[in-house]
């Protein structure tokens, strides 16, 4: 047995690796990648201790150590491409790149077992040395371009987790770069390498370790980004571009004679500097981005982000101006420019500019809705390239633009904005300023993000409009009860005047009149008052419900049929304002009384309960059906008295009764009669109105 440095090494680092194995049995394994790394160690453990025994007992041969280190390295591979959520099984969702340099990598690891299994049983007659070697150099740049990706990827706290894996496996992967380079351009691995390959391993250990500790709480956790595959592209050319200088140096080395050594270095240092060149090259980064768009993914854009970022941002404005500036800038954005203006259809049917974002703005900006530009943008659904149209008129088929998308800054292009089928404006970008190129994709982008912005802006204007509706529909029912006053003045008024030929010489007759003028005076002046100041607060008094009723009932004791009061007719008190809770009295009889025979009754009777008043209004008239009292009765403007009615008393009435927390509700059979029951609280049980407390009717 041979003691060496090198033995030393291994097995030293051997025995560290089982320790770490052990730490790491002591989990639940749970977690992917705790089981990689657990596979990683063994197979670390075990090539190391093949080594060992070969440089002490020249045993097992060369074959069994070679297809250690294969499966170690794929181990260690394995383990990164788990941290990058690699599935050979799947392609990833984020591209194909991904699964194919998962492929490349595999099938790369498998030939070497192939090539190292084919030397061993033929010798170097089917696979040489060189091979090999090369295949150590790719497998240990494939390592250090998953790794970089790792890093990248990882961000924040969750780089404390990982910094001390990705510095182990970096110093392995980094260490086995240099040996076999040195050892392809050599043709033979150098001894001290060989020998501090072990320590180098076993140094290694122990940050492996502390990230098991580490992610003992935290798991690791990386997130791919659209750039991995820029990064890992530029480090797979930089890595060929090493083995062609390899592969060079080699060459020169073999054939230079006496001046190798001089070439050799004139061939490194003016390769470094040319790769140093390639690097800071922006035109070459830039066509390699072209490349990679083209060749590795399908889309150019990552629309999931572009259309969660357009949607974000014009859902969190709330006014008109935001929002329409806001749409300029998402649709110049994409094609880098910095200016631009917003048509739209304005209540002319026609087109105006309605926005301008670092634009000058421009007086005559009428577009006719006939024009012919509006026409071909309605019939393509097109993006206007106005510099495109100067070339070439006839690829917009001979269209006139209109002078005043000439006289804007820089014009460029023209993108329309369309809910379903209908063109509502349409977006003028200036030129950036950059030059740049304009693709499918380009266009495709522009016109998602322009429908979204479309349906944002009528959304928005719809609401504008819904909001000023509301504000009508607040004054024309102010204006609907009014009128509805004014008619029941006027119906008063008219029967006095068609009974003064009969009456006029009798004196009760002229005080009813005075009486009823005086109600009728007092009754313009309040809606006076109503029209003046329409938000005037209720004039709430002490009302003695029994004494209100009798008055109305003598008041509409002029028509037939005559109603009639029963019940206790002792003092009842409530919160109210007299004006109003007479008004609904006074609309509940009268309808009673249009609605029964003058052979009929119309009865008003009360009823006591604690806390509560209820007044029934019943007569013996035509009756309602359900389906009209369910639907129709409450409901404002719908009236069955035709032209003469105006639909709005009962639920006028039913609302204020609402508000003195009391409530209407209606019996009625067709033919037979209808009952109104009016329930209101009581003034001693409550402070004012609203929230009223007492036993429920007939308790």
């Amino acid at each position: 047995m041979d003691i060496t440095f090198g033995g030393i090494s291994h097995a030293t680092g051997a025995l560290v690796y089982l320790l770490i194995m052990g730490l790491l049995a002591q989990g639940y394994l749970r977690r992917l990648t705790d089981r990689a790394l657990l596979a990683a160690c063994l197979l670390t453990s075990v090539w190391l201790g093949v080594i060992a025994s070969q440089q002490a007992f020249n045993a097992p041969s060369f074959f069994i150590r070679y297809t250690f280190e294969i499966l170690r390295n794929a181990a260690w591979i394995g383990v990164l491409f788990v941290l990058l959520g690699v599935r050979l099984s799947r392609k990833s969702s984020s591209g194909n790149t991904q699964y194919w340099l998962g492929l490349i990598i595999t099938g790369i690891l498998i030939f070497m077992l192939i090539a190292g299994m084919a030397r061993g049983m033929f010798g170097a007659i089917v696979f040489s040395g060189q091979t090999l070697l090369t295949g150590q150099i790719v497998v240990s740049l494939g390592g250090l371009v998953l790794l970089e990706q790792v890093w990248r990827n990882v961000t924040g706290y969750k780089r404390q987790n990982t910094r001390y894996l990705c510095l182990g496996i970096g110093t392995l992967f980094v260490y086995d770069f240099f040996m076999y380079s040195d050892a392809l351009l050599f043709n033979q691995i150098s001894q001290p390498f060989w020998d501090a390959r072990g320590a180098i391993n076993t140094v290694c250990a122990p940050l492996i370790a502390l990230t098991m500790v580490n992610t003992r709480k935290q798991p690791l956790d990386v997130q791919i980004s659209r750039q991995f595959v820029f990064h890992t592209s530029a480090l797979v050319f930089a890595g060929l571009y090493l083995l062609i200088m390899a592969a060079g140096g080699y060459y020169i080395n073999t054939a230079g004679g006496e001046w190798s050594e001089a070439l050799l270095i004139i061939f490194f240092f003016s390769a470094t500097v040319f790769l140093i060149l390639l690097a800071g090259s922006a035109r070459l980064r830039a066509r390699l981005m072209v490349f990679i768009s083209q060749h590795f993914f399908n889309y150019k854009y990552d629309y999931r982000e572009e259309w969660l970022n357009a949607t974000g941002l014009v859902t969190s404005l709330e006014s008109n101006d935001d929002l329409e500036k806001k749409v300029i800038q998402l649709l110049a954005e994409p094609v880098e420019s910095q200016a631009g203006a917003l048509w739209l259809k304005n209540e002319d049917n026609n087109f105006s500019a309605s926005t301008f974002w670092n634009m000058p703005e421009i007086k005559f900006d009428r577009i006719d809705n006939n024009s012919e530009l509006v026409d071909f943008m309605r019939q393509s659904d097109w993006i206007i390239n106005l510099k495109e149209y100067q070339l070439d008129p006839t690829r917009y088929h001979l269209m006139e633009i209109p002078d005043c998308l000439w006289t804007t800054h820089k014009p460029w292009l023209l993108v329309p904005l369309f809910i379903g089928d209908a063109l509502i404006g349409f977006v003028l970008i200036s030129e950036p300023l950059a030059k740049i190129e304009l693709n499918w994709e380009n266009y495709d982008l522009l016109k998602i993000v322009a429908r979204q912005c479309a349906s944002y802006i009528a959304l928005l204007h719809a609401q504008n409009r819904l909001s000023e509706s509301k504000q009508f529909e607040a004054v024309n029912r102010t204006s609907a009860f009014m009128v509805h006053d004014l008619k029941t003045i006027i119906a008063q008024l008219s029967l006095l005047v068609n009974n003064a030929g009969k009456h006029k010489s009798n004196p009760v007759f002229v005080d009813d009149m005075i009486t009823t003028t005086e109600h009728a005076l007092k009754k313009m002046n309040h809606l006076l008052l109503q029209i003046r100041n329409p938000v005037t607060q209720d004039d709430v008094t002490q009302v003695d419900v029994i004494d209100l009723l009798k008055d109305i009932i003598q008041q509409e004791s002029r028509r037939e049929p005559i109603p009639s009061f029963t019940g206790d007719d002792s003092q009842v008190i409530i919160s109210a304002d007299r004006e109003k809770l007479r008004s609904v009295f006074v609309h509940m009889i009268q309808n009673a009384q249009d609605a029964t025979d003058k052979s009929g009754d119309v009865t008003v009777s009360v009823k006591k309960s604690t806390g509560w008043i209820v007044v029934f209004v019943q007569d013996t008239g035509i009756g309602m059906s359900d389906e009209f009292i369910k639907a129709e009765l409450f409901k404002p403007f719908t009236s069955t008295k035709g032209l003469t009615g105006m639909g709005i008393g009962v639920y006028q009435s039913r609302e204020y009764i609402r508000k003195l927390g009391g409530s209407i509700d209606v019996t009625s059979e067709p033919g037979v009669g209808t009952c109104f029951t009016i329930k209101i609280p009581l003034v001693n049980t409550s402070s004012g109105y609203g929230n009223y407390k007492g036993a429920a009717y007939g308790s």
